[in-house]
């Protein structure tokens, strides 16, 4: 039997990470909020030139954003859903630094925390509670 080609190829298509562009316009602000207060990590910074717009990867983890001050690199307001484990750990951590986010219990089967950056962007980091039939919307 043959397979399309198309198919074929289909098979062989992972998709292995997400990485968020958010944008920034205050570089020490940035800094301080993905850096200070929730222990990221720069990773690298490119300008065309100096005196140029930001563009830089922080990280913790396999947690990785790109935040640039690129004019047409997202929109502040941005929201970016993120799936993790110790939350209750993590949500410690940044109450001791000063910030004072709130744990909810959401619909959808997680222990969620949010965060807003200074540029307006939402971050909500999820951890799914254990279940016997799984809690994910994809029931995974």
């Amino acid at each position: 039997m043959n397979t399309p080609a198309s198919v074929e190829n289909a098979l062989d298509i992972k998709f292995l990470q997400t990485v968020p562009v958010l944008r920034i316009f205050d570089v020490a602000k940035a800094r301080e909020f993905y850096c200070d207060f929730l222990g990221f990590k720069v990773d690298w910074e490119h300008r065309f030139e100096p005196g140029l717009p930001l563009y830089m990867q922080v990280s913790r983890g396999t947690l990785r954003f790109h935040l640039s001050e690129h004019h047409g690199d997202g929109s502040p307001g941005a929201h970016v859903f993120v799936e993790m484990t110790g939350i209750e750990d993590f949500h410690r951590e940044i109450t001791r630094k000063g910030m004072k986010p709130c744990l909810h219990d959401e619909f959808y089967g997680a222990r969620s925390m949010r965060v807003i950056d200074p540029f307006s962007n939402r971050i909500s980091f999820n951890e799914y509670k254990k279940t016997n039939s799984g809690s994910k919307p994809n029931g995974k």
